[in-house]
């Protein structure tokens, strides 16, 4: 789910360097670190690639890789998010690893459990509705027998 805070990651990430290569995590490598993949890798990918501080994007389909891809990318800064905070640390001995705050108030974990809950009250108003329209067409009836 991209929203602001992607956007605005992507703009300091960009001008952190004079090339962004962006790694697109895999539906199935999205599904090993227990996320629900909502838009098709390609979808992702073609949306990330078509943003104007992004220069490339590459498919990320293990944890094993980056070391890998920053050695065959060249990369002298591995950027992420200020949630992975202390994870990447390792890769320090190939670049320099940075940890970019994020959007302040919004988080795809927050948009997804909002969704959810508009959803499920949607789904309470229905069911609701449906629970009204059997008394009221059962009231008609036993008017009318």
């Amino acid at each position: 789910m991209f929203h602001i805070g992607h956007l605005n990651l992507l703009r300091v990430l960009s001008e952190m360097g004079s090339k962004l290569i962006v790694g697109v995590s895999t539906d199935h490598f999205n599904s090993i670190k227990g996320k629900d993949t909502l838009v098709p890798y390609e979808q992702r990918a073609s949306i990330v690639a078509g943003i104007r501080y992004v220069d490339d994007v590459f498919e990320e389909s293990t944890w094993d890789q980056k070391r890998d891809d920053i050695v065959r990318l060249g990369a002298h800064v591995f950027a992420i998010g200020d949630d992975w905070a202390g994870k990447f640390d390792d890769l320090s001995d190939l670049c320099e690893v940075a940890y970019v705050p994020r959007t302040e108030g919004i988080s795809t974990t927050g948009i997804k459990q909002f969704s959810r809950a508009m959803i499920r009250g949607e789904l309470e108003n229905v069911l609701r509705g449906s629970e009204r329209v059997s008394e009221i067409v059962g009231a008609l009836l036993g008017k009318v027998v």
